[in-house]
């Protein structure tokens, strides 16, 4: 369910990374806990965010949430299709549902994501705790 080439971060993010560029999404289990995503903020381009800070934020019929950026860089690009089709990110949350392409500041933050087995884990922890 979690794709073994991606990092994730505890807030339900992932990232995708190739050479310097960093694509990042919301997980699986982000969208789901979501629920109907209806809204998505377009962040805004070149503008540097932080490892752990607020990239944009989606709004869903349950709720209004933060995307929190996995590692700190410079916005690129933004999923310019979830405009007019937020759905998307329910639908395929880790392919045509990407959010955004950062340029990676530091390279090293990556060292302190999980892979696909250690977020499963994560997850079976945090759902238990709820």
């Amino acid at each position: 369910m979690y794709p073994e080439d991606l990092k994730y971060h505890k807030e339900h993010t992932w990232v995708k990374v190739s050479g310097k560029r960093a694509t990042v999404g919301i997980t699986f289990y982000a969208q789901e806990s979501l629920g109907d995503i209806v809204y998505i903020d377009s962040p805004e381009i070149e503008s540097d965010v932080e490892a752990g800070s607020e990239l944009t934020q989606i709004e869903s019929t349950k709720a209004t949430s933060s995307v929190i950026s996995p590692v700190s860089g410079t916005v690129l690009e933004f999923n310019e299709d979830l405009t007019d089709s937020p759905e998307v990110i329910n639908e395929d949350p880790y392919h045509k549902g990407w959010i955004a392409v950062l340029e990676i500041a530091d390279e090293s933050e990556l060292n302190g994501l999980m892979d696909a087995s250690e977020y499963e884990k994560y997850l079976e922890e945090e759902v238990k705790l709820k």
